[in-house]
């Protein structure tokens, strides 16, 4: 009760200053004392955030990697393992907007934790399944475990950093998923060079090891990651109170321009209109990330060699996400800094599909890696300029729910064209024009885009971090 009431009257206290401070004729000691808060609170949040995102496309990554020996241990074809592969994002669709909502009322922390811990045990029991039918179960279910993920992190992002920051956090944050690549690619290939050991196949202890950090980072969470700003102690009370102002002040101009309430979001023309943009970028990820191994191997490179291969178009992905965020929040502008990556994503599916050497191949991934990681940390600074609170825990859970359909096409697709006609050229052509009917969405939003931009908003300062 004691430290109840104690974190009750620091709130009020927080709450009083933050008042001070949106009412202060000058604001440049405000906004100062705001971004070294961010500042503080960027050091403190996004390395565990960026941690916990790694180990989530660690987890997606393995089973790429593990198919190269896994399908013929268990008997899986092309179009099983796609469908398989595939079926995690169903489940995703699934569940993900009630596990958004669930966060929304039990908060992040509890229910990443938990998020973590069940897909980590979840991802280290597909080293045990035995046919189709058990991988196809197994891949369900830990797509069911963790829906919500990472719609729940962009949500939380959105309580901790104001509108004109939020990219470049978020390309950070996204940092995670090439990384897991670099990293996590490599690891398997060694992984699966070293053969069975005491009665597991290299597949199998794969799926075992690399399930092993999810599980400690949700314990983590657990015990670290702050809910709310009002709780942290690692800032003053004047910073918590200018942070908080700063929040406030860009909720109530999105709460001024919000378009999508909480009862409404679900079929929401805007909501679905981003949804099928990002269904799109998720086929063409989906695809790259899951048979990348498999292209590669195919042109005879070894476990080892096709491991670090794999990782090349990762490296320029982290170029993009560094660069790209940072310039579109400095300009304070969207629709361009979406639509030249997907441009470019094109670009590179059309050199790898039409060329198809394994020089072509891996220099048109490349390309396109570095555009479909570039456009995410713009795209998702758009949902919540038409929506805010619970409708925007909502409705980005739908808009990442139903745009992650496209990582169960395009998988599957690829899986099945690659059976039917002994090539991955004509999948490839498909996430083509996937991209392309993105891309006029998003040209059909520009207008509207453009009119919900924060009114009043300072433009971030060359240099600003």
């Amino acid at each position: 009760m004691g430290t109840l009431r104690c974190v009750d009257n620091t709130t009020k206290k927080v709450n009083k200053m933050s008042q001070k401070f949106s009412s202060s004729a000058d604001g440049k000691p405000a906004t100062a004392l705001a971004d070294k808060a961010f500042g503080k609170v960027a050091l403190r949040l996004l390395p565990l955030l960026v941690l916990c995102y790694f180990s989530a496309f660690l987890d997606r990554v393995n089973v790429g990697f593990a198919a190269l020996t896994m399908r013929e241990s268990i008997g899986l074809s092309a179009t099983a393992f796609g469908v398989g592969s595939g079926i995690f994002f169903i489940a995703y669709f699934l569940f993900e907007v009630p596990s958004n909502l669930m966060l929304h009322r039990v908060g992040a922390r509890r229910w990443i934790a938990r998020i973590m811990i069940s897909w980590g045990l979840l991802s280290a029991a597909t080293a045990f399944v035995w046919d189709g039918t058990s991988f196809l179960v197994l891949r369900f279910l830990l797509g069911a475990a963790e829906a919500g993920f990472y719609p729940g992190i962009i949500f939380y992002l959105t309580q901790w950093f104001p509108d004109r920051r939020r990219a470049q956090i978020i390309g950070i944050l996204l940092l995670s998923n090439p990384l897991a690549t670099i990293v996590g690619g490599p690891v398997s290939g060694l992984l699966l060079s070293m053969g069975p050991h005491h009665g597991l196949a290299d597949w199998q202890w794969l799926f075992i090891i690399e399930a092993i950090p999810a599980l400690v980072l949700g314990l983590v969470v657990l015990f670290k990651l702050p809910d709310r700003i009002d709780s942290v102690k690692w800032l003053s009370t004047e910073e918590k109170a200018a942070a908080r102002a700063a929040l406030d002040e860009d909720a109530t101009r999105r709460e001024g321009g919000a378009s999508v309430s909480a009862k409404g979001f679900f079929l929401h023309p805007h909501v679905l209109c981003l949804a099928l943009i990002f269904f799109g970028i998720s086929m063409t990820n989906a695809t790259v990330n899951f048979w990348l191994p498999q292209m590669i191997r195919g042109s005879g490179f070894s476990f080892t060699a096709t491991g670090f291969i794999a990782a090349i178009p990762y490296i320029g992905a982290v170029a993009a996400l560094l660069v790209w965020g940072k310039r579109s929040d400095r300009r304070q502008e969207r629709v361009f800094h979406a639509l030249a990556p997907l441009a470019l994503a094109v670009a590179g599916l059309l050199i790898t599909a039409l060329i198809g050497t394994p020089v072509a191949n891996i220099a048109g991934l490349t390309i396109a890696s570095i555009g479909l990681f570039a456009v995410l940390p713009v795209f998702w600074t758009l949902p919540p300029r038409f929506m805010v609170g619970a409708a925007a825990a909502g409705g980005i859970a739908v808009i990442n729910s139903i745009g992650n359909l496209g990582g169960f096409f395009g998988p599957s697709s690829m899986g099945y064209i690659k059976d039917m006609t002994g090539s991955f050229s004509l999948a490839l052509l498909l996430d083509v024009a996937m991209l392309v009917v993105s891309m006029v969405t998003l040209l059909a939003m520009a207008r509207l885009i453009r009119g919900h931009r924060p009114a009043q908003q300072p433009a971030a300062q060359p240099g600003e971090q």
